[in-house]
């Protein structure tokens, strides 16, 4: 069978069992062994089990697990609660100053978790309550959580930026520099869209009645100090991993160990989490979620090695760079490639399939790798706010059951046009995302 026929089949296959509720990593490991012992035999199996411990065999990935509990740390604690009290007390008065807010807050915990689910499940069950107590429409107030917890993926530290340079062998302390500025490009878009929104349907920042008096305002007031003191310790850690990274202090691993036991440990003392139950909650959502994506990174790279053995990925790679057109207009299919590889599948999965083939036609191209990982996973954040797949739409039905569907995807769409805005301001700007790294790393 020609390699055009079996990745066709391949990729329908993949699509086929995800559309039953297959989880990812075992679609991916799924069709990648059938294809194998179909086209090659029996005799795969030696190469199946040797590539799926042997992907995981990096000592790079030890940052994964450590992010993410320090993440968890944050997520799984009252961090979210104060980190929003914080922020509220100094916009939540400024008309269309709850909505900045949050996003705001989202940005924040983006850089305390590295997760698009936990920032906007943390942030959400917060934030889209009071903003509908004030009168903000439904859609705006579903759609800004959904697209600021994307942020997760983008602003350091990310963990889907430490699979990128794993996978593409690329400085991770460069990455993490390469995402900062557009990060916060992104949120600030996002700001801007919020309050066009907020004008447009009026009616925002209602007063809260039980807020209007006096007494209740200084006590809010005071509350609100307590909690911004109780968060700037987790900030200090967090510019502390980054300060490590970036000065060569420490490794990706070293850094993400001690972020994660710092995080724990103030978790424990500020919020006095000595019980047992918090704890496990902490360590069972990391566990998870580690498990989840390591599986994910696994059986992704089986499904790689499937498409390289079976001369897919060399058919599909050379067909790109025989394309004679200007280099943008590569980049234009790139991006849509991306796009459409992110309505289905996560960020994680994406990269890991997709990095390592594409890396090099970026680079015969002329175009910066650290600057195509941004793009890359600006590409893969619309993903996580667009059907069919669009985790952080779903969490935010859960964390509000009565906003319908429809109207979390219609408020969500603005801020997808808001990162195709970005991508396109990088395209055109490119120091966006490498001014600061070569700045800070020569």
């Amino acid at each position: 069978m020609d390699p055009v026929t079996s990745g066709i089949l391949i990729v329908v296959a993949l699509f086929g069992l995800m559309a039953i509720g297959t989880p990812i990593a075992f679609a991916l490991g799924g069709v990648s062994l059938a294809a194998l012992i179909l086209n090659q035999g029996m005799s795969e199996l030696t190469y199946f089990g040797e590539t799926f411990f042997g992907s995981l065999a990096s000592f790079g990935f030890v940052a994964i697990p450590m992010f993410i509990l320090m993440g968890a740390a944050v997520a799984s604690s009252p961090t979210g609660r104060d980190l929003y009290r914080s922020l509220d007390l100094w916009l939540g008065k400024v008309p269309g100053g709850l909505a900045i807010s949050n996003i705001g807050a989202c940005s924040i915990f983006a850089a305390l978790s590295g997760s698009s689910p936990a920032t906007s499940a943390a942030i959400g069950k917060l934030g889209i309550p009071e903003m509908r107590k004030r009168g903000y429409p439904d859609g705006v107030a579903a759609g800004c959580i959904a697209a600021g917890g994307t942020l997760g993926i983008l602003i350091p530290p990310s963990v889907t930026m430490i699979v990128y340079g794993i996978s593409t062998e690329t400085s991770i302390g460069r990455l993490f520099i390469a995402g900062a500025v557009p990060g916060l490009m992104l949120a600030l878009l996002f700001m801007a869209w919020t309050l066009i929104a907020c004008k447009m349907a009026g009616g925002y920042d209602t007063p809260n009645p039980v807020a209007a008096a006096a007494n209740q305002i200084k006590e809010n007031v005071e509350g609100n100090m307590k909690a911004l003191v109780r968060v700037l310790p987790f900030l200090v850690v967090v510019t502390g991993i980054l300060f490590a990274l970036y000065g060569g202090v420490a490794t990706p691993s070293e850094a993400a160990g001690a972020g994660a036991f710092l995080c724990l440990a103030l978790a424990i003392v500020v919020y006095r989490m000595w019980q047992v139950k918090p704890l496990k909650v902490v360590f069972r959502d990391a566990l998870r979620e580690s498990v989840m994506i390591m599986l994910i990174i696994a059986c992704a790279e089986i499904f790689a090695y499937a498409l390289s053995s079976l001369f897919i990925t060399q058919t599909v790679a050379g067909a790109i760079a025989d394309l004679e057109v200007n280099r943008w207009v590569l980049m234009g299919i790139i991006n849509l490639f991306l796009l459409v590889a992110g309505f289905f599948l996560p960020p994680v999965a994406v990269i890991v399939m997709t990095a390592p083939i594409l890396l090099p036609i970026i680079l015969a191209a002329n175009f910066d790798p650290y600057w195509f990982a941004v793009v890359l996973t600006i590409n893969l954040e619309i993903g996580l706010i667009t059907p069919p797949v669009g985790l952080n739409l779903f969490i935010i039905k859960g964390i509000a059951p009565d906003i319908a569907l429809k109207d979390i995807l219609l408020g969500s769409l603005p801020y997808a046009l808001c990162m195709v805005l970005g991508i396109v301001l990088l395209c055109f700007f490119p120091g966006i995302a490498t001014w600061l790294p070569d700045l800070i790393m020569n």
